[in-house]
Formats: structure tokens, sequence, C-alpha cells
């Protein structure tokens, strides 16, 4: 296949659109991770629940929320920390257990990678 000539050097100029939110179908998959975070959540597991395949999933999510699902998922699982973190007493083990970081070494690891603090700190200085 080859492209139509143009005259006077134009580009050729393939015009594409950013997905509206819900158009690519990955919704109701990042509707079911989050309601699972839990739980260890494998991209295989998200593709199938939008019946897509791993590759079609990764590029559509992608496009969709700017970001590798595994990526998304580790955001989501922290934004879950911070919230048990301010509003309840759990323990380090149980906001861990609740988020799928499943100990509390890894979440004290992944809390303090994305936000720079401790969970413990956090829970301090954000309590209400």
């Amino acid at each position: 296949v080859v492209p139509p000539h143009r005259d006077g050097g134009q580009a050729q100029f393939i015009r594409h659109h950013a997905p509206a939110p819900g158009d690519t179908g990955i919704s109701a998959a990042t509707a079911w991770a989050l309601a699972h975070l839990d739980r260890p959540l494998s991209l295989e597991a998200m593709a199938s629940r939008v019946s897509m395949s791993v590759r079609t999933f990764t590029r559509r999510f992608r496009d969709e929320t700017g970001d590798s699902p595994g990526r998304w998922l580790q955001r989501q699982r922290i934004e879950l920390a911070r919230n048990l973190l301010e509003t309840t007493d759990l323990s380090m083990e149980q906001v861990a257990a609740r988020c799928g970081l499943n100990t509390a070494q890894s979440l004290r690891l992944h809390f303090h990678a994305a936000l720079g603090v401790t969970p413990t700190a956090y829970r301090r200085t954000f309590r209400g």
C-alpha cells in the first residue's frame, strides 16, 4: 500500500482522537480491579474482564489512562492505603492486607517510594 501522491510536499496526516473515558471499554476492568485491590491482580485477569487480549488491553489502557496497568494498580493501592491510614485505626499489617500489598514491610517500601514518608509518619500527620 502506497500513500497517494500529494502536490506541494504536503505530509500525510492521520488524525488520532484521544479516547473519551469509557470509549475503549476498560472501565469494567478498572472498576473490578478497584473492588478487588486486596487480591493479587494479574494483567490477564483484568484483560479477560473486558474480553480483550493482554496486548490490546495494555494498549487501550495506556491510551485511556496515560499509564501502564501495573503502575495504575500500584497508585490505586497506595491511595487506598492513604485513605485507610487517615480514617481507620487498622494496624499496618491490616492496611497492607486490604491494599493487596501483603505485608507491613511491603507497605512501607511502596508507600515511602510513592510519597517519601513512612505510613506511620503519614498517619501521624494526616489523622483527623
